[in-house]
């Protein structure tokens, strides 16, 4: 691993990053035609509308809550430049946590992803105490698959185009090892 990213966790003044990659195109083109229906969504952009005015909300509801939510940019040390975006939080559905992961579209194809995810894994079952890290997606986005699957996540299950996959926190710590249980946090 080159060490060339650490995890920072913004102040709310930090948000205007957060606003910039939401907002655009090449970073948000993902969402392109999803139809997700919330206020600020732009269905023929996939972007979202981050306007200052719910930076304060977002950051009081999302920031300084773990372990059952965590969110933090992802930062190149040589530059103290954000390049994305890193976060956790408790599922609903059960006794896992759901994450997410955007790399700013200037900065892909460089290899970020993966260091990303082992610092977002880290901080999940190291400080977090986190008991399975989830994530789901398409499974037409194959660089992210592939990222998912060099950090040692499973792909749990596949449906109607999405793949779900998922980390146990043994997982992690044996990674290196055989014999590990699978994982099946949706137990079916």
């Amino acid at each position: 691993m080159n060490h060339r990213l650490y995890l920072y966790t913004p102040q709310l003044s930090d948000l205007w990053y957060r606003q910039k990659i939401l907002g655009d195109p090449d970073t948000m083109g993902y969402n392109k035609g999803y139809h997700l229906d919330f206020a600020g969504y732009h269905n023929d952009t996939g972007c979202i509308d981050f306007p200052k005015a719910q930076w304060k909300e977002w950051h009081d509801w999302f920031v300084g809550h773990t372990p059952t939510r965590f969110y933090a940019y992802i930062t190149r040390k040589e530059d103290n430049a954000f390049i994305g975006e890193v976060n956790l939080h408790q599922s609903r559905q059960g006794d896992w946590h759901d994450m997410g992961i955007v790399i700013e579209g200037k900065h892909r194809g460089k290899g970020y992803a993966v260091e990303a995810l082992y610092l977002l894994l880290k901080e999940a079952f190291e400080h977090l105490s986190v008991t399975a890290v989830h994530n789901d997606f398409e499974k037409t986005r194959a660089a992210a698959v592939k990222a998912h699957l060099a950090v040692g996540f499973q792909i749990q299950k596949e449906e109607n185009g999405v793949v779900n996959l998922c980390m146990l926190k043994e997982q992690y710590f044996a990674r290196q090892g055989g014999g590990q249980r699978q994982c099946d946090i949706f137990h079916e």
